[in-house]
């Protein structure tokens, strides 16, 4: 059980810098819903769609490949596997912004950009920073220091939510106020090209900031370990494009799913806001997978029957969780939706359906621990192949029916036949021996929660079906304790004089 006091806490200061960015970039959704209208923050949410596909290529698995050989019995440098690692990322990220240029027309058209092609090109940059800093994150919470992973977090965040109110909220009122003292570098037709300048900021103080640990140590190349590096991490690049294409696809086939691409454009406008306030449990399982990798591979030299009980214990304390959020953002969506404007509304039925896509894809993060200590990564590469299949199939079949609402249901589809091929494979190659009966009451009975919550609020005035919904929520964590033998003072730290 240490071990997963030790996994909660890391989970705890990483979900701070996570929940806390996330949730002051969630903050921003209702100054770009109220700002900008649905075509123009479609096209936002279509280049991160973009941008997100773009990251995970650029970083092709090195920074899982760097906490595998950093813990290799093989190579006792650490600092060597993080040297080798750093120099490719550096050299692919610069051939990847020379390519981008090289074709900014073209590509600009692609992301719907049009004639704004400095907004690509400052994505460009950014991403390509942010690919090549996320080997000093890494090594980071390979050295166990989270609270410096967090507050460099933090303060990048800081950065960029402070540009972005500057940008859009400040300048526009200096503009009709005194426009002479911001003249020389403000100018009110670029609108969204300031939310990307803001991110090319504070992707450039990020490299600042990480400069501590770009020094310090011998700046070396071992190709031969480079080879291994890129043979282990091959299958998850694989692995990575197919997850993320499974997140993102959706989003970046709507346009052309839709009669009217222009319709298209808007409706990825409403869908990503609505998206954004089910990026509660997105933060979730962001916060625990920073901890959860360090931890898989740190347990993975332990031998016995607790090695397989951390990992069992890690799969059920995450169920508990994720639906404790699963009900709070439902229960108290009346007040959530908020966060966005009100003619975003429409797409506010996508949440739940999202909420538990998101579960679903944190359940089968927890199983993949199986190929991943056993260097089976290529299951990895596969099964997220088989739900890139499903995503592209259901999002043909039910966008042009259905709209936006289609495409989160394809997500769920996805997620849900993902997280169930890799429990069956894992159960033939590293049996782990999880409850899953007693995950499937967590999960069945939360759904239940979740119901008898909607139909308290049929009738009720919001802020009554909020009251009545609160007990409901306490009561569904008192039974997930009971089951759990845990009492409430166990878990409410007690003054000691």
């Amino acid at each position: 059980m240490a071990g997963i006091k030790s996994l909660a806490k890391d989970t705890a200061i990483y979900g701070l810098s996570s929940i806390i960015g996330r949730f002051l970039n969630w903050c921003l959704v209702p100054l770009y819903t109220q700002m900008f209208p649905a075509d123009e923050y479609g096209v936002v949410t279509y280049v991160y769609s973009a941008v997100a596909l773009a990251l995970i290529v650029l970083t092709y698995g090195m920074e899982t490949g760097f906490f595998r050989f950093a813990n290799h019995d093989r190579y006792k440098d650490p600092l060597e596997v993080y040297s080798t690692a750093l120099i490719s990322l550096g050299v692919s990220s610069t051939v990847f912004v020379a390519m981008i240029l090289s074709f900014i027309g073209p590509v600009s058209d692609a992301l719907h950009a049009g004639s704004h092609h400095d907004y690509i090109v400052m994505m460009t940059v950014a991403v390509a920073l942010d690919a090549f800093t996320a080997l000093p994150f890494s090594y980071l919470r390979y050295a166990k220091r989270p609270l410096r992973f967090a507050s460099l977090r933090l303060v990048n965040i800081a950065v960029n939510i402070g540009l972005n109110l500057f940008f859009i909220l400040i300048c526009p009122w200096l503009w009709e106020c005194a426009p002479g003292w911001i003249a020389w570098f403000y100018d009110p037709d670029f609108g969204i090209g300031y939310i990307f300048l803001a991110n090319l900021v504070s992707s450039v103080m990020n490299v600042v900031l990480l400069v501590p640990e770009l020094k310090g140590f011998r700046w070396r190349f071992n190709p031969a370990l480079w080879r291994e590096m890129l043979a282990y991490s091959a299958p998850l690049l694989v692995l990575g494009v197919a997850g993320i294409m499974n997140q993102t696809l959706g989003t970046l086939l709507m346009p052309w799913l839709y009669a009217d691409n222009a319709e298209g454009i808007t409706a990825v406008g409403i869908y990503g806001a609505n998206y954004k306030i089910a990026i509660v449990m997105v933060m979730f399982i962001q916060a625990f997978r920073f901890a959860y990798e360090p931890f898989i591979f740190a347990k993975a030299k332990d031998h016995g029957e607790d090695r397989l009980q951390s990992y069992r214990d890690a799969m059920r304390w995450f169920v508990i969780f994720g639906m404790v959020i699963f009900l709070g953002v439902m229960y108290y969506l009346d007040i959530l939706r908020h966060f966005i404007a009100a003619s975003y509304f429409s797409g506010l039925k996508v949440v739940p359906i999202l909420m538990v896509a998101e579960l679903f894809f944190g359940v089968f993060f927890n199983l993949s621990v199986w190929y991943k200590i056993t260097d089976r990564t290529v299951w990895g590469m596969w099964l997220s192949l088989l739900g890139l299949v499903v995503t592209v199939g259901l999002n043909v079949l039910l966008v042009p029916r259905y709209g936006y609402i289609g495409c989160a249901w394809a997500a769920l589809g996805c997620y849900g036949v993902m997280m169930l091929a890799s429990y069956v494979v894992g159960r033939r190659h590293y049996p782990i021996g999880y409850n899953v009966p007693r995950l499937m009451l967590y999960f069945v009975s939360g759904l239940v929660f979740w119901v008898v919550g909607e139909v308290i609020g049929m009738e009720a005035h919001p802020w009554t079906t909020m009251a009545m919904r609160t007990p409901l929520l306490a009561l569904y964590v008192f039974m997930v304790l009971r089951i759990e033998g845990v009492s409430l003072r166990s878990i409410i730290p007690s003054r000691r004089h």
